[in-house]
């Protein structure tokens, strides 16, 4: 067997609640590596029954990441960064940018208008 400490792999980033829709529940998979050729790098899959599947060894070399399109996997050389997503700003948070876009302020009639609008949907939003 092989030395697992020696082990590479691709990655592949997937969300957990995928068929809800992008929910950001990202966790990182680890595929071995099990061969590599001139044109291919085998691997085995680390869901799915640890199926054996293969990439192109040029292209994903050389751009880092390959759709796996009979899996319809991203596939990647190293570890992705997990994505965040930003935190919503807060009510006040709106506010206080409403009063900073105000054009007594120094801000413009289109700046104030837009976040004018975020607030209220913000606030309506918390008082539902």
């Amino acid at each position: 067997m092989a030395d697992l400490e020696h082990a590479e792999y691709l990655y592949e980033l997937w969300d957990a609640n995928w068929d809800d829709g992008p929910c950001g529940n990202y966790q990182i998979l680890r595929h071995q590596i099990t061969k590599k050729t001139a044109k291919r790098i085998y691997f085995t899959y680390s869901t799915g029954g640890h199926r054996d599947g293969y990439v192109d060894r040029q292209k994903i070399e050389a751009d880092g990441e390959i759709y796996h399109g009979y899996t319809l996997r991203r596939l990647h050389l190293t570890e992705p960064e997990i994505p965040t997503r930003p935190k919503p700003q807060s009510v006040t948070e709106l506010k206080a940018a409403m009063a900073a876009a105000h054009p007594d302020r120094g801000g413009s009639d289109e700046a104030f208008i837009v976040a004018r609008r975020r607030y209220e949907r913000a606030r309506m939003a918390a008082s539902a």
